[in-house]
């Protein structure tokens, strides 16, 4: 009995000796500290250097427009020529000397645009194309008004004027432009050049009168304030939908705010040649938010 009771006793402590063992191994499993840790994931870095800016994109936004309209040297003292074309009057009064040439005029204030572009980047630098449409609406209108009289050769009294009309609108344009930038993490700055084509409304007339005295060969009778056949007489006319081309340069910058999302600050300068007569200079800044994929 003492035997089988040692012997028990002896079981019983190396199975209490085991217990322990077991519980002190148990503590320094990591799998059960888990729950106790207090290290946090390294938060992400806005401007990792790893972003990539290439692909394609898409967005819109808006800005404001400040517009310049430059009527042309020359094209309403050609229309005044041409009003007393083949007349006595005409051959003997240079018209055109007569008109002077407009003044420039200015129209401001929102646009709106939309854009769709894709990068291609080499290292850090950035190579895109990138195509736009604005809405502007922008518009001028400038009139002058000359009265004259003159003795032609032949005796006769001439009294005429001349009132001269020069406009544009213009309702939309489209640009198509070369993207360079340097990429910095989220942040590239960039520059652009390119073509532009714009939709306008134009307006160039000259509305002539001409009234005389003279005394007439034949009869000797004075024939006083006499309308000139076919005057009034307007020349020149009102055109539709006419599309001009000129250059676009700018430049800005695009700020990555996700992965997917940016924005972006730029400045564009716009010069059309010239449309039936009217020059027009666009400086617009403007501000956009894109999606990139």
């Amino acid at each position: 009995m003492r035997i089988r009771s040692l012997i028990l006793t002896g079981v019983a402590a190396a199975g209490l000796v085991l217990v322990v063992d077991r519980a002190a191994s148990a503590a320094d499993y990591p799998v059960l500290r888990g729950s106790q840790q207090t290290e946090d994931t390294p938060p992400r870095d806005f401007d990792s250097g790893t972003f990539n800016w290439s692909g394609f994109y898409f967005g819109g936004g808006a800005g404001v427009s400040d517009t310049k309209f430059q009527p042309g040297s020359g094209t309403m003292q050609d229309l005044a020529r041409f009003a007393f074309r083949n007349t006595t009057l005409g051959n003997e009064v240079d018209m055109g000397a007569l008109v002077s040439d407009l003044p420039s005029k200015r129209d401001s204030g929102a646009t709106f645009f939309g854009f769709t572009g894709y990068n291609y980047l080499f290292g850090d630098a950035m190579l895109g194309f990138e195509a736009d449409y604005t809405r502007s609406g922008h518009s001028y209108s400038v009139n002058d008004y000359i009265a004259r009289r003159f003795i032609t050769s032949d005796g006769t009294v001439n009294d005429f004027s001349l009132s001269s009309n020069q406009g544009a609108k213009l309702h939309d344009y489209a640009t198509a432009r070369l993207r360079m930038g340097w990429a910095y993490g989220r942040i590239m700055p960039f520059a652009t050049i390119g073509g532009v084509v714009g939709r306008f409304d134009t307006t160039s007339t000259i509305d002539a009168t001409w009234r005389f005295t003279r005394t007439d060969t034949v009869t000797g009778a004075i024939q006083n304030n006499v309308v000139a056949s076919g005057y009034p007489l307007r020349v020149g006319a009102t055109k539709n939908d006419v599309y001009g081309f000129g250059l676009a340069v700018g430049g800005g910058i695009d700020m990555a705010l996700t992965d997917n999302l940016f924005v972006r600050a730029e400045y564009q300068l716009i010069r059309f040649a010239d449309v039936e007569g009217t020059t027009t200079t666009i400086n617009t800044a403007r501000v956009a938010a894109g999606l990139k994929f």
